[in-house]
């Protein structure tokens, strides 16, 4: 998924200059935009898959350690996770790592998401160390996951590989045509339509010529 100003920006860009590269182009379309937002890590997976047309990103959710100012306990908030993944299934994993002990120092686990936004709250032990624990959780959970880029497209009816500036100028290419058949339509049927107006028009001049005459016979003979 891409951002939609973005996509329209690389568009005109194209539009503009059908000699732009790849890298000219990602100028205005950056990268991927997941619609459950979290970081991207890293540029070299997103450059790879803009210019080939396949590549692999890693995707990591946005959370933070805190730090209670009273107690010195520290607490992992997460706030959004990687595309595709289902919350209710990564706490139920990250719960079945800490019961099977194979991810130590979480004492507490809860969601507090609601309608303003997600929050998963992660309570850390008292001796173990937040980022230690984050860390861990991103090797062990979907916390962090690896998404493969593949860009293919049906190109005159076949299936074909493409980078970012082939999709782009396919796309520019098919619009063109979609709006210049969709013009030469709405002109022959502007065409046919003046035809008629056309006809009415002079059948309308014809009948009231003849009306003018039939009055001036009639002055006439009075």
């Amino acid at each position: 998924p891409s951002n939609l100003t973005e996509v329209i920006n690389g568009c005109l860009a194209y539009i503009d200059d059908e000699n732009i590269s790849v890298e000219g182009l990602m100028e205005h379309i950056p990268g991927p935009d997941f619609p459950t937002a979290a970081i991207i890590n890293g540029r070299r997976g997103i450059e790879e898959a803009y210019r080939t047309g396949r590549g692999k990103i890693y995707i990591r959710a946005r959370a933070e350690v805190e730090t209670d100012a009273k107690t010195g306990r520290e607490t992992i908030i997460v706030h959004e996770i990687p595309y595709q993944v289902n919350k209710a299934r990564l706490i139920e994993k990250i719960a079945e790592l800490v019961k099977d002990k194979r991810v130590e120092g979480i004492s507490a686990l809860r969601d507090e998401s609601d309608k303003d936004g997600m929050r998963i709250v992660i309570e850390v032990k008292r001796d173990a160390v937040g980022e230690v624990v984050l860390n861990n959780l991103y090797s062990q959970t979907q916390l962090q996951v690896s998404f493969g880029i593949n860009m293919v497209a049906l190109h005159h009816g076949q299936p074909k590989i493409m980078n970012l500036k082939d999709i782009l100028s396919a796309f520019v290419r098919h619009r063109r045509e979609v709006v210049t058949r969709r013009t030469i339509f709405e002109l022959r049927k502007a065409r046919d339509r003046a035809h008629i107006l056309e006809a009415l028009a002079i059948a309308l001049g014809s009948s009231s010529l003849s009306a003018v005459r039939r009055r001036l016979r009639k002055r006439k003979l009075a």
